[in-house]
């Protein structure tokens, strides 16, 4: 029989993508465990968990509408449907355990785990976790923490905290090099690579600035690759050129890691974890508008850290932009170091580490009936 555990989590790629990767990593690990995910109708867990190996469900699930509370009886009525509905999927399935992956998606199922005595493990992927995270903290118990410096934002008590990083693609044993990496985007090996992505939908103020500094002139022998997220193409497409190489998306990111000096970015948590990884100095513009304004505490952490520059969006201009990037770029010392600092908080075999654990868990005695 193929021992189920439960993956909850989702409504952004953040707290969807470290799910799929620990579970893969663990079906690597163990051929006998049987992942199955738990997500919500409304998130982008709709679009990718049918693109997958994984069986799932995806429950009326709602986060907790604090500016317009007005709108809190759909969380209620979707509260109490995904209960009944996580109840028959237990009696089907039989999980010894829930992995809570962050977000409104996974709270009620890691909720409903630990009350019908199911163990519940949590990823927490950023320096400062969203509240779903930090109120189930109470009953989970392990946490993997992508930023150590989570921990101190968490409350004491059962959970044991375990700083193993983000999961994500690793890098390669041996990195590709980079001067043949920049001739195939058909820039010069001596050149100097500016890598510009926000997201798998791309950042508008990010984009933005980037178009009006092309216009204004680029620094002389700078290189740039700029991916503007899928809808945002249409707008920028127009700047593609022999020094500037403008996409929707880079897949697979691994040919613009490889080529690149320095990258400007927002500061979630998946990019950054893969820019650290590949000890990739960054300038981070965080979202302004996430949740609990975690960005911002990312960008803080790997600044403190000496691995990039933290830039607030507020004051991301053209002229800020381009002495920041031509600061970098003129000092190879500091470049150096920000790139050690970054390799230094790389964790790239975090999924690996965290599906050993997983696996230790599940053959531990269960605790209650």
């Amino acid at each position: 029989m193929p021992i189920t555990v439960w993956f909850a989590g989702g409504g952004t790629g953040g707290h969807l993508y470290p799910g799929l990767a620990i579970a893969r990593a663990l079906v690597r690990l163990r051929p006998d465990v049987a992942p199955y995910f738990i997500g919500a109708l409304r998130g982008i867990e709709r679009d990718v968990l049918p693109t997958t190996e994984f069986p799932h469900t995806l429950l009326d699930l709602h986060p907790l509408y604090r500016p317009r509370v007005w709108k809190n009886w759909r969380t209620v009525r979707g509260a109490f449907g995904a209960w009944g509905a996580l109840g028959r999927l237990r009696r089907d399935q039989r999980p010894q355990l829930a992995v809570g992956t962050g977000g409104y998606a996974s709270g009620l199922a890691m909720l409903y785990a630990w009350r019908r005595g199911i163990p519940v493990v949590q990823h927490m992927g950023d320096a400062y976790p969203g509240l779903t995270a930090r109120l189930s903290a109470r009953f989970t118990t392990q946490a993997y923490l992508g930023f150590p410096e989570a921990a101190a934002t968490l409350p004491v008590g059962r959970c044991e905290y375990i700083d193993t990083g983000n999961p994500i693609e690793p890098p390669p044993d041996i990195h590709p090099d980079e001067r043949m990496a920049r001739e195939r985007w058909g820039f010069p090996a001596s050149a100097r690579v500016l890598l510009v992505f926000g997201g798998s939908q791309g950042a508008r103020a990010i984009n933005k600035v980037m178009a009006s500094w092309v216009d204004a002139g680029l620094p002389p022998s700078l290189c740039v690759i700029w991916a503007t997220g899928k809808g945002q193409y249409h707008s920028f497409q127009q700047y593609d050129r022999a020094d500037v190489r403008v996409v929707p998306y880079l897949a697979p990111i691994a040919e613009a890691y490889a080529a690149c000096d320095v990258a400007l970015v927002r500061a979630g948590m998946m990019g950054t974890s893969e820019l650290s990884a590949w000890g990739i100095p960054m300038i981070l513009v965080p979202l302004p508008t996430a949740a609990a304004d975690h960005q911002a505490k990312n960008a803080a952490v790997i600044a403190g850290a000496g691995a990039g520059v933290h830039l607030a969006q507020a004051d991301l201009t053209v002229e800020r932009l381009d002495a920041t990037v031509r600061g970098l770029l003129a000092d190879s010392v500091r470049l150096r170091a920000m790139s050690d600092a970054a390799r230094a908080r790389g964790r790239p075999r975090a999924a690996e580490e965290i599906a050993r654990r997983i696996s230790a868990l599940i053959d531990q005695p269960p605790t209650l009936g």
